[in-house]
């Protein structure tokens, strides 16, 4: 990926988005854009029947391609965020006419519908990225923003509807490392909820969050990765816990959670990166986004902390960087229906909408 190879680790770990150019732009557009518009090969659950059988596109008209239906929200996520953060954006207008003809009311409607009828699909993580995506639209002045947020409003409330009820409801937490992950569920609520300004909301989430996590101590990490992971329990945990939290609070939760992390042996978390081994289903590329995200989880906590273990974190995040970043941009469909959005929230997780103030 010769856009990333003039630009070093620190610059990508950054959270800033101004030095990211038309080359990279339309690099982090051209997989989600081609995604999208993929409805096959398609995971789907269970069939129950000989007759239960139904193409993606007629259950799901907007979010039908990119293998999944979570894949396909972040996939929207990410083009409407590249629309918003970069104004000359080299693919805008094939990003913004793709778009356009995909979001009609009828087939949001039927979207929501959908999860009206299956109240556990998608549970959580798909629910966790449409809340991203909403948040981004609401993040967006302008006018195409402002239709298309008053076009999701439906949906966008049936999943808020469905995090309350069916979500934030749980009696314990999952701390894995794949999409059943609590912690990173209530990260992306947390911030739709700043972002909406909808106190009720952020309220019931931190609560949560305080009483799935608040009382963690001494967090194994030398047992992760757990398998075929992208998502580290531990920094995803700490991650959401450094937005729920003030920073002194922050700092003396985290002393308790892992207090020896950044001091080697105990640190390996820190140093060892996930490497690619042998799979025939791609789930190897797991641990590219297990990188990523580990890399943006430690650069966050590093900022929260701003004390002697910010510098172990950033270097921790500089080398995850260093080894996966351009691994994500791979024409094997098992990792561009997805990994363009984990670079993208890794390189613009301080331009809004990702932690964003209180």
């Amino acid at each position: 990926m010769n856009a990333l190879q003039t630009y070093d680790a620190a610059t990508m770990v950054s959270g800033r988005a101004d030095w990211i150019d038309p080359e990279l732009c339309s690099a982090l557009a051209e997989y989600p854009l081609d995604s999208i518009d993929t409805e096959y090969p398609h995971f789907v659950r269970s069939v129950d029947g000989p007759d239960d059988t139904v193409r993606p596109s007629e259950d799901h008209p907007v979010f039908y391609g990119c293998f999944d239906w979570h894949s396909a929200v972040h996939s929207h996520w990410c083009l409407v965020r590249q629309l918003r953060l970069f104004e000359d954006h080299p693919a805008a207008s094939d990003i913004v006419s793709t778009l356009d003809e995909r979001f009609t009311r009828e087939g949001v409607e039927q979207e929501a519908s959908y999860l009206a009828a299956n109240e556990s699909f998608e549970k959580p993580y798909g629910w966790a990225w449409f809340l991203r995506f909403a948040a981004e639209l609401h993040l967006w002045d302008t006018d195409r923003a402002t239709a298309w947020r008053d076009l999701f409003d439906p949906l966008e409330r049936q999943v808020v509807d469905l995090f309350e009820a069916e979500f934030l409801t749980q009696e314990r937490p999952f701390r894995v490392g794949t999409h059943a992950n609590s912690a990173f569920a209530l990260t992306c609520a947390l911030d739709y909820a700043r972002v909406v300004d909808d106190e009720e909301f952020e309220s019931a989430v931190s609560a949560t969050a305080e009483a799935f996590f608040g009382d963690d101590r001494n967090y194994p990490v030398e047992y992760e990765p757990l398998g075929w992971d992208f998502l580290s329990p531990a920094l995803a945990e700490a991650d959401l816990m450094r937005r729920v939290l003030d920073r002194e609070a922050f700092r003396r939760w985290f002393d308790g959670f892992a207090p020896a992390l950044t001091e080697a042996p105990h640190d390996s978390i820190l140093r060892s990166v996930a490497v690619e081994t042998d799979s025939d289903d791609g789930l190897e590329l797991h641990f590219v986004g297990l990188n990523l995200s580990k890399a943006w989880a430690m650069a966050g906590i590093a900022d929260a902390l701003d004390d002697r273990r910010a510098a172990a974190l950033e270097r921790g995040a500089k080398r995850h960087v260093d080894h996966s970043v351009e691994l994500a941009f791979t024409d094997d469909y098992a990792g561009a229906h997805w990994l363009s959005s984990f670079v993208l929230y890794l390189l613009t997780s301080d331009e809004g909408g990702i932690a964003p103030e209180r």
